[in-house]
């Protein structure tokens, strides 16, 4: 496995009191698959707080991607839900648990926050 997933995954426990501020609470397991062989890492999402583990769990929900591709979205060369929408990755079980972890990863190079545009514009204009 990647260095940048190891990375991803080490940083998640002091990142989350920024990221998860919402009463979502939940177990998501995701499986990384490289040939024949899946990885597997637990997160235990609480409001606040997440607990990355290798033991498993029950899963609320389940996220099974390719290392590779996971690698991308960790690095912010890919988005996640674009990876569900192009069938590039699989989702199963409670879909708010996705859409809070996707808030993990960075955005893609060059990628602006739409207000932040729209304030540029009205600056110029106005």
């Amino acid at each position: 496995m990647g260095e940048a997933i190891e990375r991803f995954f080490g940083s998640l426990p002091a990142r989350a009191p920024a990221v998860l501020r919402g009463p979502t609470r939940g177990r998501l397991q995701i499986d990384l698959t490289t040939g024949n062989r899946t990885e597997h890492w637990y997160l235990e999402l609480a409001p606040g707080a997440v607990r990355v583990t290798r033991e498993q769990l029950p899963a609320d929900a389940i996220f099974t991607i390719s290392a590779e591709l996971f690698e991308e979205l960790a690095t912010g060369r890919q988005a996640g839900m674009a990876a569900v929408l192009r069938n590039e990755a699989t989702f199963s079980g409670n879909v708010m648990l996705l859409l809070v972890f996707r808030r993990f990863f960075p955005d893609p190079p060059g990628v602006r926050d739409p207000r932040e545009t729209a304030r540029e514009h009205v600056r110029r204009s106005g």
